[in-house]
């Protein structure tokens, strides 16, 4: 009977080691997403001042913050986020918005995406994504000055058509070896536009309780 003992005694060893690496992944996980969220809020944190310099605003935009739902389609989140009022003189002089391409090649690419008053892009920065290195990491500034061609664009300027890939008559650059990506930030910027047309009444509220 010593052997059946043996195995029961083992079987509930493994059973313990089981839960224990469980748990360990688990708080693992958590431990590493964490990290990973502190970091894109501190890559944002420093790319709202890329978008609107010190000297376009007089509020700390990183304080003038709003929420945004969960699964705006236009928006393409997937979680609840902030966005952010820019405003000079107690008047809301553009926005910044949270923006996923979940299309990218490796996955979302989640940016941020500044828009004035009058409907025009301030500028666009990508935060997080798992790009191609040499490829599809070009939209990442510190790469390439690739994103800088949405600067001062509308939905006017180009029109429809022209927010796509030169090779899919569009205006804008894509990537040798890479069209995913360059399509998938066009798309999501565009659409980022597009959610601030339509919501604009409540965006560029003066008032700061407005969301």
């Amino acid at each position: 009977m010593r052997w059946l003992a043996s195995i029961g005694l083992s079987g509930s060893v493994l059973a313990v080691f089981a839960a224990i690496t469980s748990v360990a992944i688990g708080w693992t996980y958590l431990a590493t997403k964490d990290q990973i969220d502190m970091e894109v809020r501190r890559a944002e944190a420093r790319q709202l001042l890329e978008i609107f310099p010190p000297e376009t605003h007089d509020n700390d935009i990183v304080d003038d913050g709003f929420e945004l739902v969960a699964d705006t389609p236009l928006l393409g989140i997937r979680e609840a986020r902030q966005g952010y009022r820019v405003r000079r003189d107690d008047r809301v002089i553009g926005v910044i918005l949270p923006a996923t391409a979940r299309d990218g090649y490796s996955g979302d690419i989640r940016a941020l995406v500044g828009i004035r008053d009058d409907g025009t892009v301030a500028g666009v920065r990508v935060v997080a994504h798992r790009e191609t290195p040499g490829l599809g990491d070009k939209v990442d500034l510190r790469k390439s000055d690739w994103i800088l061609g949405f600067d001062n664009r509308s939905l006017s300027q180009p029109d429809l058509s022209g927010w796509n890939v030169e090779k899919d008559g569009g205006v804008f650059d894509q990537f040798t070896g890479a069209t995913v990506t360059p399509r998938a930030v066009i798309l999501a910027t565009r659409r980022a536009l597009e959610y601030a047309r339509l919501n604009a009444a409540t965006l560029f509220e003066t008032e700061r309780d407005s969301a």
